[in-house]
């Protein structure tokens, strides 16, 4: 396992982007944002490869939409 594909808390979601933990919660709630899965009963987590990649996707469509390029 490569340092990308380490799993995330919502909390480390948080550190890594500056999105607040509860919003990482949400999202996951109601299906928006990167893949999510829980890890146990309670735990809910997100593999860094995956949040990395939405961040670069959601970049993306952002500059398509300004007709800029990425």
């Amino acid at each position: 396992m490569n340092e990308n594909d380490v799993y995330l808390r919502a909390k480390d979601c948080e550190k890594l982007t500056g999105i607040p933990e509860a919003t990482w919660r949400w999202w996951a709630h109601i299906g928006y944002g990167p893949v999510s899965f829980k890890l146990g009963p309670r735990r809910r987590v997100w593999r860094k490869s995956a949040v990395l990649a939405w961040i670069a996707e959601q970049e993306q469509e952002q500059a398509s939409r300004r007709g800029e390029a990425a």
